[in-house]
C-alpha cells in the first residue's frame, strides 16, 4: 500500500512551476529602480551636452564674426545681425566682396541646442565690440546650471 502523503514523481511533475505575484512585484520594483537611476543619469548628461554644444556654437559664431571683420574691415551691424554670416547683407554698409559660401560651414544660421536664435549685440558688454549670447535652457536672461547664459563675454 502506498503512502499518499509522500509526493510521488507524478505529483511532483504535475505541479505547475512559476513565480508568485510577490516575486514578480519584487523583480518589477528592482527593474523600475534601475530604470530610474539610469534615466536620471542620462538626462543629466544630456543637459550638460546641450550646454557644451551651445558653448561650441557661440565660439564658432564669434570666430565667424572675427573672420568677417578681417575681410570686411568691420563687424556686422546689429541690424545686419548674425544673418550676415550666411547671406550677403542688403542693408548698409553692404560688403563689396562677399564669399560665395558665407562665413559659416552651413548656409543656414544655427539655432541653439534648445531651438532658439542666438542674440547678437553691438556693442557688447564690458566694452567688447560685439557679443553673442545664448540664454540657456530657460530662454531667459540670467539663471544658473543649464539655464545660465552663455556669452562670448564669458568665454
Amino acid at each position: 500500500m502506498r503512502n499518499t502523503k509522500e509526493p510521488t514523481h507524478a505529483r511532483r511533475c504535475g505541479r505547475r512551476g512559476g513565480f508568485t505575484l510577490i516575486e514578480i512585484l519584487v523583480v518589477m520594483a528592482i527593474i523600475m529602480g534601475l530604470v530610474t537611476v539610469v534615466t536620471v543619469n542620462v538626462l543629466q548628461k544630456q543637459q550638460k551636452a546641450r550646454v557644451d554644444t551651445a558653448k561650441i556654437q557661440v565660439r564658432e559664431l564669434q570666430n565667424a564674426v572675427g573672420h568677417y571683420q578681417v575681410e570686411q574691415g568691420r563687424i556686422p551691424t546689429m541690424e545686419q545681425g548674425l544673418d550676415s554670416l550666411v547671406r550677403k547683407p542688403a542693408s548698409s554698409p553692404v560688403p563689396e566682396t562677399y564669399p560665395d559660401g558665407g562665413y559659416l560651414a552651413s548656409r543656414r544660421l544655427p539655432r541653439d541646442p534648445w531651438g532658439r536664435e542666438f542674440i547678437y549685440l553691438v556693442p557688447g558688454r564690458e566694452g567688447l565690440p560685439f557679443e553673442i549670447v545664448c540664454y540657456g535652457s530657460d530662454g531667459e536672461p540670467g539663471g544658473d546650471g543649464d539655464a545660465a547664459d552663455i556669452s562670448t563675454a564669458d568665454l
